[in-house]
């Protein structure tokens, strides 16, 4: 099969149910202006924790929902582009044991994001993110009452929603290396009503990597990851993403990012502050726990007295 061909689906039943994907072609295609040296993934020092060793480790990355647009491993690939327009994204990804701080090897990590226009394959009849359309006009007539709801549309809360098409972009599946590391080739995301601009994730393990795909497991972390508004300003400045009229949510509006920095998924980002448009680099540590089960249904919510982290990196 090549990168384009649709693979059969199963249902994703639960977190602990038999997983099963269909391998497709996974040579990565090298993004402009990106290279392909791997780089080291970075961390603040409020993520690292003390071992009574004297070693330093991490702190577990934040457990966020996993949103109503996850299509289970649904392509085996690392270059998750396909036809869809923006800035050159390379993501590097370090995955390892909160405890021992070794490599996490062999795991499954899928991610999936909205294109620069908030629309996401699978559900593009929902527009962008689901919640396009234009804002509300007129007066209220009534006073809202309860807890205002959380999420979103789009990536945010909500139950999950079968897909509706057979579009696939921006969405794949690749195994860690013996490292823990993992690379993905993408584009920037766009923004849509509601969330501010992110990347989701899923990390399995105990499954097996088959001729077909892979099989089994349970998902040990299920979280999303998050950009500087400086680099994210910088390419609304840059087609296609100028011309996306969607009403923007900032880092620090956001009800799924906890605050919290690196551990609670900003990307540490690298980029010409002048030419953003030649590609961006993005990388993070995930700290997980193998033996737990996040299905992104026990997602905390975030504490409004958590305070931000910023880790991102301009170069002239």
């Amino acid at each position: 099969m090549t990168a384009h061909e649709e693979p059969q689906q199963e249902k994703n039943t639960s977190a602990l149910t038999r997983r099963r994907v269909v391998a497709v072609g996974a040579g990565a295609v090298a993004a402009a202006g990106l290279g392909g040296g791997a780089f080291a993934a970075n961390a603040t020092a409020g993520q690292r924790r003390a071992l009574p060793a004297g070693e330093d480790c991490y702190l577990l990355t934040s457990e966020t929902v996993e949103g109503p647009y996850y299509i289970d491993a649904d392509k085996l690939r690392r270059d998750v582009t396909e036809d869809r327009e923006g800035v050159p994204l390379l993501l590097a990804l370090k995955v390892i044991d909160s405890e021992t701080c070794r490599p996490v090897r062999n795991a499954a990590v899928d991610i999936w994001h909205c294109d620069a226009m908030g629309v996401y394959s699978g559900y593009e009849n929902q527009g962008n993110g689901g919640g396009g359309g234009p804002a509300p006009t007129g007066t209220p007539t009534d006073t809202p009452t309860g807890a205002p709801p959380s999420g979103g549309p789009g990536g945010g809360g909500g139950g999950h929603q079968e897909p509706t098409d057979d579009t696939r972009y921006l969405r794949g599946t690749w195994r860690t290396d013996h490292q823990g590391r993992v690379k993905f080739r993408t584009v920037f995301p766009g923004w849509y009503r509601g969330r501010c601009v992110h990347i989701h994730v899923k990390v399995h393990v105990d499954g097996e990597w088959t001729d077909a795909g892979y099989e089994g497991g349970h998902t040990c972390h299920t979280g999303q990851f998050f950009f500087a508004e400086e680099a994210v300003l910088a390419t609304a400045t840059v087609d296609p993403y100028a011309t996306n009229t969607a009403e923007r949510t900032t880092l620090t509006e956001d009800t799924i990012y906890d605050q919290s920095g690196t551990r609670g998924g900003l990307l540490k980002l690298r980029y010409h502050k002048d030419h953003i448009a030649r590609g961006v680099r993005g990388s993070i540590t995930v700290a997980v726990d193998p033996a737990a089960t996040h299905d992104g249904q026990d997602a905390p919510r975030p504490s409004a007295s958590e305070t931000p982290s910023a880790t991102s990196t301009s170069t002239a």
